[in-house]
């Protein structure tokens, strides 16, 4: 039997430019973390790997009940890179067999099961060996599917890079999904209100 497809949401950040913690937010009556969260769980990733890292106490009470793994990265201060670490390294841990990992954050409003079913896939069209990444905006991004091959290359970024170098790199191999709503993220208050008209009508 082929081996699972772990997912990493990343949602450590401080939200400096929302003001609070965004993963926090609500839409549709529900925080963003556990909306990203609950897409992952339902499109069958395994394991739910979320990196937490400002405000994770309050960040984890919004994922009560969910069958995932929460991991603290201490030093989330230090940027994306660091969180993307910890979660692909508690993922590869908890699933040794996984032959992926599906990247996503929390700020990304309109991911839904649907988009990663989507997504999952695409990576099994080429045959678990290819990256496969959503396109939005001119560029590619998450969320995205990185084989395991790949996981070395993830596991050496620093600082504030995140899986879009990793992507860039190996572009002539990625396979894609168009995601026009990719761009709708949620940065500021007005983000949210936008996300809010869009997707709650």
């Amino acid at each position: 039997m082929a081996g699972p497809i772990a997912a990493v949401l990343l949602a450590a950040g401080a939200s400096r430019r929302f003001g609070r913690p965004k993963q926090l937010a609500e839409l549709g009556g529900e925080p963003l973390v556990r909306r990203a969260a609950r897409a992952a769980l339902a499109a069958g990733c395994d394991p739910v790997v979320v990196v937490l890292g400002a405000q994770a106490g309050a960040v984890a009470g919004a994922l009560a009940g969910l069958p995932l793994t929460q991991l603290r990265n201490e030093a989330w201060e230090e940027g994306m890179a660091g969180s993307l670490r910890a979660g692909l390294a508690a993922a590869d841990e908890a699933a040794p067999a996984a032959r992926g990992a599906l990247l996503l954050v929390a700020d990304q409003p309109a991911v839904d099961a649907a988009l990663l079913g989507r997504l999952l896939a695409r990576f099994e069209e080429g045959g678990a060996a290819r990256p496969v990444a959503c396109a939005y905006g001119g560029s590619h991004g998450v969320p995205a599917i990185l084989p395991r091959s790949l996981f070395p290359e993830l596991a050496a970024l620093r600082g504030d890079r995140g899986a879009k170098a990793v992507l860039a790199a190996h572009r002539a191999e990625l396979l894609e999904v168009p995601f026009p709503d990719g761009e709708l993220d949620v940065d500021t208050e007005e983000d949210l209100a936008r996300a809010r008209r869009a997707l709650e009508a």
